[in-house]
């Protein structure tokens, strides 16, 4: 796995190899590959509130999930930003490279109709990540945006939230 620091604005960008997949008829096939997406102040995990987000760090959470994804034979690349408009720009380019996204968009799911609406332009299978039970917190977090297009939605289980969604992505696609 090769994880690197984008330069100064605290994105990270995880890979690994480039597995090639098991179906009989994918001798021709591109790689199968996930994108993980976090948005704002996920940066941050680890240190911030870990009574209420836990303690491991953003990129711990994205080694778990690269781990499952290589288990079902995905690469997994992970990209965070506090940016909109560069979370918008990654899911406009995944339909050429990807088969699936998972996203934690953070406070940007109950705000951003514009990363629900490359969610749909997408069109590729989703699934919507929170740590948190998004519907035991604050009344304004009771609605998701990207929830209304995403294929289906986890929250309340901290990490493991993020592997089960790598879990999903793999059936939802296997079963397409």
């Amino acid at each position: 796995m090769i994880a690197r620091a984008l330069p100064s604005k605290g994105r990270t960008a995880i890979s690994g190899k480039l597995p090639i997949s098991n179906k009989k008829d994918s001798c021709l096939s591109k790689p199968r590959r996930l994108l993980l997406l976090n948005g704002p102040n996920l940066n941050m995990l680890g240190t911030r509130e870990p009574s209420l987000y836990g303690a491991l760090t953003l990129e711990q959470i994205v080694e778990q999930a690269q781990t499952r994804a290589v288990y079902y034979g995905y690469t997994l690349d992970a990209y965070q930003s506090n940016i909109e408009g560069e979370l918008v720009e990654q899911i406009q380019k995944a339909p050429q490279v990807y088969q699936g996204i998972a996203i934690n968009g953070g406070a940007y799911s109950h705000t951003s109709i514009a990363i629900a609406d490359a969610l749909r332009l997408a069109g590729l299978p989703c699934v919507e990540v929170h740590l948190t039970n998004i519907y035991r917190r604050e009344q304004y977090r009771h609605h998701s945006h990207i929830a209304e297009v995403a294929t289906g939605t986890l929250c309340g289980l901290g990490a493991m939230g993020y592997t089960l969604a790598i879990d999903a992505l793999a059936q939802l696609i296997e079963n397409s």
